[in-house]
């Protein structure tokens, strides 16, 4: 069977436990994120429309292609399709509340607040972030910086446009203030202000590997992405964190994860919550 696409209408093949087992191995490898088996429909889903467009009979042949190593772009956007999660605006309130009480803490000083979003996904944590900063501290300097291993979710980000359900936890002074509302065929979608969207820095970073230079931080948020990895996997990529956390900074995860035998240089402060000593 040659590579042309050929018609991409119907259903996409079945996916064999075999084949499964190689996609699970893949993300693994690129991204240190380990699927369990009740994921197998979420690879059907997400990587079965890339078998159609390249007119594969099976995800055995997509899987040859991946691992041929002749098309980069291929494997990106495959691990673009299987990390991508989705989010929303102010996501557990009570560590904006948390946050905003520790930088109104911090004395006045030239150097600015530094902040990462490490697994910012489609950008939403970060421009909350900038919405708090923005009206809870003018005029203090601020840099944040957030990351993700999907270039493809990086360039959403980048572009701010969101569905106005995404923003149903935004206070309604910060939609006023912070966003543009759709109109006509954007109905129903918001767009963050380009001067917030100007004080935010995307970068693609894949945290299963060696970070680059980006300096260090006084918060770091890590929120609903260890849940993906396993032991020794969740280990490294908190380590890597932590590492270009400030002594004392602080350091959030998702409600759902817990740090447990993962490190034990942080004191939990409250729920998801950690301070690094």
């Amino acid at each position: 069977m040659s590579n042309t696409a050929r018609d991409t209408q119907g259903a996409p093949p079945s996916l064999s436990n075999q084949e499964f087992a190689h996609f699970q191995r893949f993300i693994f490898d690129a991204a240190g994120i380990t699927l369990a088996d009740s994921k197998k429909m979420l690879v059907t889903s997400r990587l079965g429309s890339r078998v159609q467009h390249h007119g594969y009979n099976s995800f055995a042949q997509y899987f040859r292609l991946l691992n041929s190593g002749e098309n980069p772009a291929e494997v990106q956007r495959a691990i673009d399709l299987l990390t991508t999660n989705e989010t929303y605006f102010f996501r557990e309130p009570r560590h904006f509340e948390f946050l905003e009480k520790q930088v109104a803490a911090i004395p006045a000083r030239q150097n600015p607040i530094r902040i990462w979003s490490a697994a910012g996904s489609t950008g939403e944590e970060a421009y909350s972030i900038v919405m708090l900063m923005e009206d809870r501290f003018p005029g203090r300097p601020y840099e944040i910086l957030a990351s993700d291993i999907s270039t493809r979710v990086l360039e959403r980000a980048k572009a701010g446009h969101y569905p106005m359900e995404r923003a149903r936890h935004v206070p309604k002074t910060y939609l006023q203030r912070f966003c543009l509302k759709g109109t006509g065929k954007l109905q129903d979608t918001l767009l963050v202000d380009r001067s917030l969207r100007a004080k935010v820095s995307f970068m693609q970073i894949n945290l299963n590997d060696r970070l680059p230079a980006i300096g260090t931080f006084d918060f770091v948020f890590l929120r609903n992405v260890l849940i993906y990895f396993n032991q020794q996997t969740k280990r490294e990529v908190v380590a890597r964190a932590l590492s270009v956390l400030q002594p004392g900074g602080w350091f959030f995860i998702g409600h759902s994860e817990n740090l447990n035998g993962i490190s034990e240089g942080v004191k939990t402060i409250a729920p998801a919550i950690y301070r690094k000593l």
